[in-house]
């Protein structure tokens, strides 16, 4: 019986159609559909904080928050995608940036593909500043609020990535790696959505859930999302598949870790200028 479940477990991508229904030239997949769980349930949680927390916030400053950190979501994922790992190939076709169409052979709908988290992470806090200016909340509250939100969503985007065949691990001999479909290879590899889903997204999340109500310092769960998440996707890096036109960017590492590394020292300034601000005070 067992060696039939890992035959059945190997596979398992091959027996996943990632379009959840198709119209014409345009389709919906489970990918996009995943942003838009992940979505829902950090809004969820935000609102959960609302009452339970002691943030004063209306569900209505919650609804103007979301959109402007589901703007800087996207954007700031889209551009760094561009900059980050592919930039020399975006200057040359420029409306590819945000163009979802292709028309090179009639008129298709392809959508958006190339995403960077950092690029997102960077886009996220740009929208938190600028929600902070402009209902006069300091960018600290903001942050602190929306850190131990956020990593579950995380799960539900690798899920999304798992669900594609995309962002595949390395090659490996383990018992429960996989095939997938758009691996031109065949080899068998590490489920490597599956490990960031557990490690960036159920562990942080668990971690900073727990501690969102201790008596921190302001920035703090900031800087803790920002160390644990940067360590963990770091370690998970050396389980994934390099992206094949950067490889390793610098010595043994991927340009993944190299921005994790750049996340984690991020994280600790955060930690060390939150010294300097008053301790929380939850309700």
């Amino acid at each position: 019986m067992e060696p039939v479940f890992w035959e059945w477990w190997q596979h398992l991508p091959s027996r996943i159609d990632p379009v959840l229904f198709s119209l014409g030239g345009f389709q919906l997949r489970y990918y996009g559909l995943m942003y838009i769980v992940a979505f829902a349930i950090t809004y969820g949680l935000l609102i959960y904080r609302t009452r339970r927390d002691g943030f004063d916030y209306t569900p209505e400053m919650v609804q103007d928050l979301m959109v402007w950190l589901i703007v800087g979501t996207i954007l700031g994922g889209r551009l760094g995608y561009v900059l980050f790992y592919d930039p020399a190939y975006f200057m040359r076709h420029p409306w590819k940036i945000f163009l979802p169409v292709d028309f090179s052979q009639g008129f298709r709908f392809v959508g958006i593909s190339g995403m960077s988290y950092h690029g997102g992470m960077l886009g996220v806090i740009l929208a938190a500043i600028l929600f902070g200016r402009r209902r006069r909340i300091a960018f600290w509250e903001i942050a602190d609020f929306v850190a131990p939100a956020v990593p579950l969503g995380y799960t539900f985007g690798r899920i999304g990535n798992f669900v594609n065949g995309e962002l595949f691990g390395r090659a490996t001999t383990v018992a429960w790696g996989m095939y997938f479909p758009l691996d031109p290879s065949g080899q068998l590899r590490h489920p490597s959505q599956l490990y960031e889903a557990f490690g960036e997204g159920l562990l942080c999340f668990l971690l900073l859930w727990c501690l969102r109500n201790g008596r921190l310092l302001r920035g703090t769960l900031l800087g803790l999302y920002l160390v644990g998440y940067g360590l963990v996707r770091f370690g998970i890096e050396y389980f994934r598949q390099p992206d094949a036109h950067l490889m390793f960017v610098l010595g043994p590492w991927t340009m993944g870790q190299v921005l994790c590394g750049l996340m984690v020292v991020l994280g600790i300034v955060v930690a060390l200028v939150g010294r300097q601000a008053r301790r929380l005070s939850p309700a």
